[in-house]
């Protein structure tokens, strides 16, 4: 008989996932465990500037900030005032019993209604006030943000992942409008009511105040610990939130090649030793915060009692140890008594207590919230702060001016003239050295030209370098050493706003915004006529397919063109590239997701688009490059072999093996 092998529990399995599982579901916690880190762990670098820098951003109305302090004060005051009042109502009640007429006790209770309306007229204001400003604060932030991310240099999304950026527009501005809204105020409103109780106790009684606040250290001692324990635990539950979100991301993206290769049950135990893990640390953060409430709530009703076993004691000895102000004031001999107005001041204290609890417990919870919203404002400012992109130099790009017909460069002289040189799409690269860190080179020693008209072709195997030589077109790197010349001029003085301008690109991968077909067409050239879209899509020879869709050129297109396939999205980026009418075109792929047929159906049309213009095409597919009249084959950033297809053959080196041993290069 067999022996009955024990299968691992859960939690061993997570222990026995293999390290490569490991390493890719650590990964996919990463960001949202570093975030969380930042949040709950030390919270920002410098709290106090961060603080100062929102507040100043936020009230950019002083008089508003005035009138929110003052609605804050007078509503947090409203309600201890209010109970110490209640002091006076319950004395002038017992008068009234006696035999005195009732206009007293009517004043009294007049003056306290006032005071509690006071109270509520001052919290709804203010919350209303902090509502518009909290609401145009994030709508600044907002519009900064997106302001400011348009004027990035496009390292700085290189090395940001586009949801690490998307959480700043959701999660962190979600934790900005929770502080400013919600925790600064109810903080400040807290404050206030701590301090102003606090007065009306010491007032009423010295002892009982020191009573109380004895038995609050204990609680606020207990808040701390479990609090700390907490928020420990809480982090940990956000790191497995993380995991479990990038791995089941993961699995959904990869559904094809798990099904493929029969991987579900491999996927579903993965998954459940994961979840096992978030539901550990979810159950032990969960324990201790719901621990928080009762043991707050446990403390207060034993401060509230022992106090009012003190506060009886006092009464019935009539011990001057009570240092009553309130009974000096009131003409007794500055102890407690059993005289009504001593009584009713015990009421009243004991009503205060309830009133000094709550806020303390407030500004407890209320403080991981001002941590994380300022966390998260840190996280916006480093936006703010991050510097924008250098737009280069002070040549610019003009139509008409000059003498010049067409377009030209507008270069400004030392003697305040300018002179205009015609654009005519002359580039040159001169013993260029590239790389996207000093310690890795990408390009060395590149030399090239491209005079006007010239169709210029880039072959190579993956990460030679043929893209990046693009994009040092573009200047959307800069160069470490050599020169890149446009019509004589180095590209660094150069606006770069005009100098992308004047190039017209197709990406390898394809980009569609959300709108008709016709909007993503004329963001080639946003003051482009329907019919001169419409004939870019006819020479891209997108004009079919277009012309078939439900509603034509004014299809709405959404989710990066989803509804249609790859190879019409890379149609109507061809299209968008045509109706730009730029001097240089850069390929980049252009045809890679379009069949053989539709190429060469395209062709023709793509011969009209470069005529006249210096065209860059990067290209796998060696035929659309045969009628090149220079192809750089490149190899580990080095130019190897350069000249014409039939000059090339004819050296017999590797374009000519890649050529005739296949037409797709590896």
């Amino acid at each position: 008989m067999a022996k009955k092998v024990k299968e691992p529990s859960v939690k061993e399995q997570y222990k026995n996932l293999d390290a490569d599982m490991k390493r890719r579901v650590q990964q996919h916690g990463t960001e949202s465990g570093r975030r969380v880190a930042k949040i709950k762990g030390s919270g920002p670098d410098n709290p106090i500037k961060v603080l100062k820098r929102l507040l100043s951003y936020t009230f950019t109305n002083k008089f508003a900030a005035v009138m929110l302090i003052i609605l804050i004060f007078l509503s947090s005051a409203a309600g201890a005032v209010g109970s110490f009042l209640l002091t006076y109502v319950i004395t002038a009640i017992a008068n009234v019993a006696a035999g005195a007429p009732y206009s007293e006790l009517i004043n009294w209770i007049i003056t306290v209604a006032c005071v509690y309306v006071a109270g509520v007229v001052s919290t709804f204001s203010y919350n209303r006030l902090m509502l518009f400003i909290a609401q145009g604060a994030l709508k600044r932030m907002r519009n900064d943000m997106f302001s400011n991310m348009q004027r990035l240099p496009l390292m700085y999304f290189d090395t940001h992942t586009h949801g690490e950026l998307m959480s700043r527009y959701t999660n962190d501005v979600d934790t900005l409008r929770q502080m400013l809204s919600q925790s600064i105020p109810q903080m400040i409103s807290a404050v206030v009511t701590i301090v102003v109780v606090l007065l009306c106790m010491i007032f009423m009684s010295f002892t009982l105040t020191l009573v109380m606040l004895v038995i609050m250290s204990i609680n606020v001692v207990c808040i701390k610990v479990i609090g700390t324990e907490s928020s420990r635990q809480f982090l940990k539950q956000q790191v497995s939130i993380g995991k479990v979100n990038g791995y089941v991301e993961e699995m959904m993206e990869g559904q094809k090649v798990i099904k493929v290769f029969c991987h579900e049950n491999k996927a579903r135990e993965n998954f459940k030793a994961i979840n096992e893990e978030l539901r550990i640390s979810g159950t032990r953060a969960n324990q201790l915060t719901n621990m928080l409430g009762p043991m707050s709530n446990i403390l207060s009703y034993f401060q509230y009692v022992i106090v009012a076993i003190v506060g009886a004691v006092l009464i019935m000895d009539g011990s001057v140890a009570a240092l009553s102000l309130y009974s000096v004031a009131s003409g007794g001999n500055g102890g407690l008594t059993t005289e009504p107005e001593d009584i009713a001041m015990l009421i009243s204290f004991l009503t205060l207590i309830r009133s000094f609890n709550q806020p303390v417990q407030q500004v407890t919870q209320q403080f991981n919230a001002i941590v994380m919203g300022l966390a998260g404002a840190e996280r916006i400012f480093e936006i703010f702060d991050t510097p924008h992109e250098d737009k280069g130099g002070n040549i610019t790009l003009v139509y008409g001016e000059g003498g010049v017909e067409k377009w030209s460069w507008k270069k400004p002289e030392e003697d305040g003239s300018f002179s205009y040189i015609p654009l005519r799409g002359d580039i040159r690269f001169k013993d260029v050295i590239f790389g996207y860190t000093q310690e890795k080179i990408i390009l060395k020693d590149i030399s090239l030209y491209a005079k006007p008209g010239q169709k210029i072709a880039f072959v190579g195997a993956t990460g030679a370098g043929k893209t990046t030589i693009t994009n040092l077109i573009n200047r959307f790197y800069d160069i470490q050493s050599g020169s890149i010349t446009y019509d004589g001029l180095d590209i660094k003085s150069i606006n770069k706003d005009d100098l992308r301008r004047s190039l017209g690109i197709v990406l390898q991968d394809t980009h569609l915004f959300t709108g008709t077909v016709m909007d993503n067409i004329r963001y080639g050239r946003l003051n482009a006529t329907d019919e001169e879209c419409i004939s870019a899509a006819k020479l891209a020879n997108a004009d079919y397919f277009i012309s078939h869709l439900p509603e034509g050129y004014n299809t709405m297109i959404k989710g990066d063109g989803a509804n249609l396939s790859q190879g019409q999205r890379q149609l109507l980026a061809i299209a968008r590239a045509m109706v730009s009418e730029c001097p240089v075109l850069i390929l980049d792929e252009a045809t890679s997701s379009i069949d053989t047929r539709t190429e060469k159906l395209i062709e023709q049309g793509m011969d009209k688009l470069m005529e006249g213009r210096t065209v860059f095409v990067i290209a796998h597919r060696l035929s659309t490059v045969r009628n090149s009249q220079a192809i750089m084959v490149l190899d580990h950033g080095r130019i190897i072999e350069r000249g014409t297809h039939d000059q090339l053959i004819e050296q017999k080196g590797v374009y000519y093996q890649l050529y005739t041993g296949a037409f797709e290069l590896e």
